[in-house]
């Protein structure tokens, strides 16, 4: 392959940016979709940043010390699914030939792990943004604990005024200037366009003030748009300023260079159509009757690019051959799961405290462990009694007070997994998943080693009342496609719910408890990972009871009195629906015996409870404010309510 052109080489720049808008506009024309005007106006930035900025290899895409690069608005996906072919990530023309089609390499929106070169699932506005906070916190801790021969790049993020206008961004902005994360540089598409129309008639913030508030470096190159130069000396003046997260202001004009929309809110959302497609090419110099054109020199030219970085790749490799790193590789050191902790039956502990004396026993030998609350950090069972904090300029520790930004905090706990080289762990109350809910959606969909501590699992909270007790939240979580849901009945099944958790792959939910539980004298550790199993068993059963977290102590109580009235009856734990939805036909049946009626409680909604039990005692309505105890026996989690229900039903 021939040298590639330099790139003051305006010929050859100025024709690869027009098949880049070429290709903006074929691409979801042949979708007969929308969104080219913000893949054509950003043409000339994904350039700079392709070929000029970015460090990568095309040919290694998963190499660790890469540069990494968010679309935020990943509606204009068709922008970087142009920059991946054009410098050589392995998709075809024929690829973008079926943007947004049934099982291309060519989503809709940028999805993690199914398109070489995608980083995170892109889609709800806000996301990206928030997600690349947590990659350069990611990058951070590796450099201060790793060194700077292991770990040194930078993450750069695209976000638009929808992104801006999300909650999420401002938590996630709020932070990121908190910690000083130098390496993070975002790029604010200021193109004055939504869907609605002009962004005047809903958005007046003044984005550089804001972020200087937040303790951001901030440069508005105004109307530069299109300035190849005058953009790439922003970026390298972000890349120096290393005690600041950076973003760069640049006006854009959506639809570029179309004669007839530019500027226009059409060229957001609606397609092109034949004729402005035409017009525009004619504008662009390219052929009005050619769809997809690449021409040889402009894709050697790419190609080149997109290879640049093959030495700084290989040199990475000789100096960081054959050094494991457990941090790198989120291994563990030793045999951590020997060193959780057991307890005696007859214990009392509420199962958010006995998640938290396990979380301290196996952080020594997870180093890629990150662990942090919502400002509840000891509340939620997250705070590691030998943590060291992160903070500003001091990265290297394992413990992240993300303060009230739950939002945030899953938002950037799928950044610090995606990236790599950190195992996050994140606290609040399970009544705050609500704030949470997207980003944990975003961690199902890509799945990403994320570990939630959900705690304050019930009415029981108690006094705070209806705001803070949690009816809905554990089904709301269930519902989640590829999300494991643990609800452990006592401190033995906290144990096994964290060994699952730290064995498996994707994102795990655990719900715990703010009450003391008893630890129960039949549970087991290792049957948490079958996601249901048979606590009590008996002879001529006539019923069997089932329940999760702290209803199960009810389940055994109640069984223990209906057998007295000459119904024996048998006690499932059933701390997961979906790891006991893996099971076999028959090892499920073996559990549940359809053969039997069956009552489940649970101190919620019964949705979803069906599936596995003929009848349900379960919340309906809003919580109280009163005490806990009072608020369970009240709302009829309690042995009188479920010997009753059971007789009923036998």
């Amino acid at each position: 392959m021939a040298a590639a052109p330099s790139a003051t080489d305006s010929s050859i720049e100025q024709r690869a940016i027009a098949t880049i808008q070429g290709i903006a506009m074929d691409g979801p024309h042949a979708a007969r979709s929308g969104h080219q005007g913000t893949a054509m106006a950003l043409a000339p930035l994904a350039h700079v940043l392709y070929s000029r900025v970015m460090n990568f290899d095309a040919e290694a895409p998963e190499w660790p010390d890469r540069d990494r690069f968010v679309l935020s608005p990943g509606h204009a996906s068709i922008l970087q699914y142009a920059m991946l072919h054009l410098c050589g990530f392995g998709l075809t023309l024929d690829d973008l030939r079926d943007f947004r089609q049934w099982k291309s390499a060519t989503p809709g929106h940028p999805e993690y792990g199914h398109t070489a070169g995608v980083e995170i699932t892109t889609g709800p506005l806000g996301q990206g943004f928030a997600t690349s906070v947590g990659m350069a916190l990611a990058e951070a801790r590796l450099r201060e604990n790793l060194g700077t021969g292991t770990t040194d790049h930078y993450t750069y993020t695209i976000c638009s005024d929808g992104d801006l206008a999300e909650g999420v961004s401002h938590e996630a902005a709020s932070l990121a200037g908190h910690l000083g994360l130098g390496r993070l540089i975002c790029i604010y598409d200021d193109n004055r366009i939504s869907i609605d129309g002009s962004t005047d008639i809903w958005l007046t913030d003044d984005a550089p003030g804001r972020f200087n508030a937040y303790g951001w470096h901030v440069q508005d190159l105004g109307d530069a748009g299109g300035d190849l130069d005058a953009i790439e000396a922003a970026l390298l003046a972000a890349k120096a300023e290393t005690d600041k997260p950076s973003i760069i202001v640049l006006r854009t004009h959506i639809g570029t260079p179309s004669p007839s929309l530019t500027d226009h809110p059409a060229a957001h959302g609606l397609a092109f159509g034949d004729e402005e497609i035409a017009e525009t090419k004619a504008v662009l110099g390219l052929d009005p009757k050619e769809s997809f054109a690449v021409a040889d020199d402009v894709l050697e030219w790419y190609r080149s690019a997109g290879i640049r970085g093959r030495s700084m790749r290989t040199s990475w490799e000789s100096r960081n051959a054959g050094a494991a790193s457990p941090m790198l590789d989120r291994t563990a050191t030793g045999d951590w799961a020997s060193a959780l902790p057991s307890w005696e039956p007859g214990d009392n502990i509420a199962t958010r405290k006995a998640s938290n004396a396990c979380l301290d026993a196996i952080a020594p030998f997870w180093p890629s462990l990150v662990v942090g609350g919502a400002d509840l950090t000891g509340n939620t069972g997250v705070a590691l009694d030998q943590g060291e904090a992160i903070s500003t300029g001091n990265f290297a520790g394992n413990q992240v007070y993300y303060g009230v930004r739950e939002h945030a905090m899953a938002a950037v706990m799928n950044g610090l997994a995606v990236h790599g080289g950190a195992l996050p762990v994140g606290g609040t109350f399970l009544v705050f998943s609500d704030y949470c809910r997207p980003s944990i959606r975003l961690a199902a969909l890509s799945q990403l080693d994320v570990i939630y501590s959900f705690t304050h699992d019930s009415v029981g909270v108690g006094e705070d009342g209806p705001t803070h007790q949690p009816i809905e939240h554990v089904a709301a979580l269930r519902a989640i496609p590829d999300l494991d849901v643990i609800r452990p009945c006592d401190a033995n099944e906290v144990a096994g719910a964290w060994q699952y958790a730290l064995n498996s792959s994707g994102p795990v939910a655990l719900i715990l408890s703010r009450q003391s539980l008893p630890v129960l004298d039949t549970t087991s550790s290792s049957s948490v990972a079958h996601g249901g199993y048979v606590l009590v068993e008996a002879d001529n059963a006539a019923l069997t009871l089932m329940g999760a977290g702290s209803e199960v102590q009810l389940c055994i109580e109640a069984a223990r009195r209906l057998s007295e009235q000459g119904q024996p009856t048998r006690v499932v734990s059933m701390p997961s629906f979906e790891l006991f939805t893996e099971r076999s036909d028959t090892e499920r049946e073996q559990v549940l015996r359809s053969d039997l009626p069956s009552l489940a409680i649970e101190a919620g909604v019964g949705l979803g409870w069906h599936k596995w039990a003929k009848d349900v005692v379960s919340i309906e309505r809003f919580g109280a404010s009163a005490p806990g105890a009072t608020v369970m026996h009240e709302l009829g989690m309690n042995v009188n309510n479920l010997v009753e229900r059971a007789l009923a039903l036998l």
